[in-house]
């Protein structure tokens, strides 16, 4: 027994409830509970399948290798354009989930199948990633900002083209651009 994962399901919340069931379908499946990320997660040999988690509008179950999933449902959500592996199911509501109770099983039990066949998704490389205009620009300029971002990790490296790309004006871009040099030049990621 975690005391850190029944923590979790013995504070009162909004989702409390819907946390509960969702529990007892998960480990009605060879699972074995976890605390990872300050939410409960499900393993099958120590390998990350499902992790529980709420927010502000709604619960969900997080299939880290959701994409690989087949979702006959349609119920298989992308949080963001960004999320390669991942998929939720949300939910408004502890009806929903009883309603859906069987489907959930089976989408849990096709990601435990998942996870015993070895299967892994295909992620997108960073060279793969657009560079913004402005970032470019910098990096022409300045061959040794090229190589402190070249040096960062693949993660990092994504992170700043992700964070550099949102904004739609270009005056905004470069500020941000700007502003994270020298955290590049001293090898450190956006969040260090």
């Amino acid at each position: 027994m975690n005391t850190k994962v029944e923590a979790f399901f013995d504070k009162p919340g909004k989702w409390q409830e819907a946390y509960l069931k969702l529990r007892s379908i998960v480990l009605d499946t060879e699972l074995t509970e976890d605390y990872k990320w300050m939410h409960p997660c499900y393993t099958l040999d120590d390998k990350n399948v499902v992790l529980i988690h709420g927010f502000k509008e709604y619960c969900a179950l997080l299939f880290f290798k959701g994409a690989l999933l087949k979702d006959p449902n349609g119920i298989l959500i992308q949080q963001t354009e960004n999320v390669q592996a991942g998929r939720q199911i949300r939910f408004i509501d502890v009806q929903q989930i009883e309603k859906l109770k069987p489907v959930l099983k089976a989408y849990v039990q096709e990601a435990i199948n998942v996870e015993k066949a070895g299967l892994k998704v295909t992620m997108k490389k960073t060279a793969e990633y657009e560079i913004p205009e402005e970032f470019q620009n910098k990096l022409q300029e300045m061959p040794a900002l090229k190589t402190a971002f070249e040096a960062l990790t693949p993660g990092r490296q994504r992170a700043y083209l992700f964070y550099f790309s949102q904004p739609k004006q270009s005056k905004t871009r470069e500020a941000r651009v700007e502003k994270y040099m020298q955290q590049i030049f001293e090898g450190k990621g956006l969040n260090d």
